[in-house]
């Protein structure tokens, strides 16, 4: 059974505010790969929303103890959170990484899959802080080519 790692959400926002970088069809994701046969595990923190679905939740993990979990990994799938940075940085597995506002061009590793929808949903200062974005989730692809981008990289990887 292939085994994916995914990393849902990034910081929390001021006055509980929707964070523009949290992807919001994780449920079809979850449901999309679960019917492919695909182990899924949650990562995170305490606090963060239990995804309906998934196989496990791991929060609130070390470095060192995130790294051996990831090292079990077929594959990853992480919106534009320090994830990316920790696989890249800690275990070089390429994975999936799910763009709205932020330019994967700037932020993002060339080693990953970067799922951008269109740059037009870009934001123009893309070094200014997040506390004044708004949230937009018509900025983010489908979940269609969520599960597609795995099902190709775990095809790819075998």
């Amino acid at each position: 059974m292939k085994k994916v790692i995914i990393s849902p959400f990034s910081s929390r926002m001021p006055e509980n505010r929707p964070n523009p970088k949290n992807y919001p069809y994780w449920k079809e994701v979850v449901s999309g790969l679960q019917e492919a046969g695909i182990h899924i595990t949650q990562i995170g923190i305490e606090g963060e929303q239990k995804l309906d679905g998934v196989d496990e939740i791991l929060f609130d993990k070390s470095y060192a103890e995130l790294k051996e979990i990831c090292k079990q990994c077929d594959t990853w799938i992480a919106v534009d959170n320090f994830f990316q940075h920790f696989m890249m940085a800690e275990t070089n597995i390429s994975g999936i990484v799910i763009w709205s506002l932020s330019d994967p061009e700037l932020f993002g590793y060339r080693e990953n899959i970067n799922l951008l929808k269109n740059r037009s949903y870009l934001r123009t200062d893309q070094y200014n802080v997040w506390f004044n974005v708004i949230y937009n989730q018509e900025a983010f692809v489908s979940p269609d080519i969520v599960i597609g981008a795995v099902l190709e990289k775990l095809k790819d990887d075998s």
